[in-house]
């Protein structure tokens, strides 16, 4: 039988070798160049004259769809194996989540395939994400009810 100790040392022995600098290095230079990309498009949309409200909307569709485009491309998977968290926490990410599971599953149909799973990863972030909005809200509002105003 083999203790835990023992154990440690052969995981230790036969697991690779983190390359966590090497990854850390690739996320920010590809999450850098997806956000220097938005940068672009918001300056470009404010060249055409739009105002700035409508020119970070604009941003936000325009990344998001490009998102979806090299994901059913089969694109922006690949990047992701280089990028990890370099692609996941722009809104291409969050766009490459919702669509990358209902491109999967269309082929079930439109209920069961994609309404089904498009949600499959990006849910939980939006229902947290909606918790915490809703929570955050509560607490300014009991906080105005007392005279309290933190902005």
């Amino acid at each position: 039988m083999v203790t835990p100790k023992e154990y440690d040392k052969i995981v230790q022995k036969n697991s690779p070798k983190s390359k966590c600098f090497k990854n850390c290095i690739k996320a920010f230079l590809i999450g850098g160049a997806i956000c220097a990309a938005g940068q672009l498009i918001f300056a470009i949309y404010g060249e055409l004259g739009l105002k700035e409200e409508q020119a970070k909307t604009l941003t936000s569709i325009t990344l998001i769809f490009f998102g979806i485009l090299l994901t059913a491309l089969g694109v922006y998977d690949k990047l992701a194996k280089h990028a990890g968290a370099g692609t996941l926490v722009p809104i291409t990410g969050f766009a490459n989540a919702v669509s990358s599971p209902a491109i999967e599953f269309k082929s079930e149909g439109y209920i069961a395939g994609l309404g089904a799973k498009m949600f499959i990863i990006a849910g939980p972030v939006i229902v947290y994400g909606a918790a915490a909005s809703v929570l955050y809200g509560a607490v300014l509002w009991i906080l105005h009810i007392f005279g309290i105003t933190l902005f």
